[in-house]
Parts: structure tokens; sequence; C-alpha cells
């Protein structure tokens, strides 16, 4: 029998509910901790944020959500990032957006996407984590030194001596970039 949020009595953290001890669908162990909170973004109106998260050392599966209790339909940010004060720019993201930096890299949607609430400093550094694993991977000299001045390119970014753009783009409307800066459009 599965067992959903609604059938079980949650432990209440403020606006957020968790459930304990549920079987993982990867490992399938009673290791899985779900969590959903609702929040008021402002600006951004009422979001549904889920969790799931598997506490076996040999799974650490993980995945995460960010909902909108309003559809927004179809919705594309954009923001130059010009200073360090522009790295508190607050970012929600849903695990069907796509945030692109050009000339730097992106996060795309997928299967494996997740949601989650930060701000610029955090995407930046999300990125600047996956380089630093291609550079750890790469064999190829040139590979790493493309890859160095990439981290050394975010650093500058999030030092506010750098300026990029970023775009965000969300099919189903429940991401954005909270800033009078951002730019919306469909």
């Amino acid at each position: 029998m599965n067992n959903t949020m609604a059938d079980k009595e949650p432990v209440n953290a403020g606006s957020s509910s968790v459930l304990e001890g549920e079987m993982c669908p990867f490992c399938n162990k009673k290791t899985l901790t779900l969590r959903e909170a609702e929040r008021d973004v402002p600006y951004f109106g009422i979001l549904y944020i889920f969790s799931m998260d598997c506490y076996n050392e040999e799974c650490n599966y993980h995945k995460a959500d960010v909902e909108v209790a309003e559809s927004h339909g179809p919705v594309k940010y954009t923001v130059e990032i010009d200073s360090e004060e522009d790295m508190k720019i607050r970012v929600v993201k849903s695990s069907t957006a796509s945030i692109k930096i050009p000339h730097l890299g992106s996060i795309e949607s997928g299967d494996a996407s997740n949601g989650y609430i930060t701000n610029v400093e955090g995407v930046l550094n999300r990125i600047k984590k996956q380089v630093e694993e291609i550079r750890d991977a790469a064999e190829d000299k040139a590979e790493q030194k493309k890859a160095k001045n990439v981290i050394k390119k975010i650093t500058k970014i999030i030092w506010g001596q750098e300026k990029i753009k970023m775009i965000l783009e969300d099919p189903n409307g429940n991401s954005a970039i909270i800033s009078e800066k951002a730019q919306k459009s469909k």
C-alpha cells in the first residue's frame, strides 16, 4: 500500500510537514524523508517546496522541486549582473527551468533536475562546482586550463569585477528572478 503525506500524521515544523522513515524508491529501505513546505515569496506569491532525501549512505537519493500556487504560463527572465550587490538577487528555479549564462555555463532542466530557491551567487557556485568537477576529471591540459579560466571568471563575477547576463526560462512558469533589474517576458 502506498502512503501519501495526506495518509499519515506529519510532524509540523512551522508551515512545513516532514515524514521520516518512508520507503526509498531506489534502495527500497525505509530511510527516505519527505518534506513539504509552503512559502509566501515577496513579488512572486505562494510557493510549494517538495523534497525527498534518502539517508542510506549507499543511496543518498535526493529530489526537490518548487511549484507555484497559481499558474503563470511560460516565462523568461533576463538580468544583467554587474555588481557584488547583485549576488543577493533571489532566484526561484523549478525542476522544469533552465538557467543560462552566455559564455560561462548553464543549468538545464531534465529528469534529474531539482527545484530550489537561492540567489545569484548560489547559481554561480553551482556552475562553479560543475566546472571544478570537469577540471578534476579532465586528462587534457587544455581542457583543465579552460576550466580554470572559467572558475577565475566566476570568482571575478562574484566579486563584482565582471558583468554577465543571466537568463532563466521555465515553460511552466514556476520560476522567477526577483529583482527590479530583471526583465520578464513570455
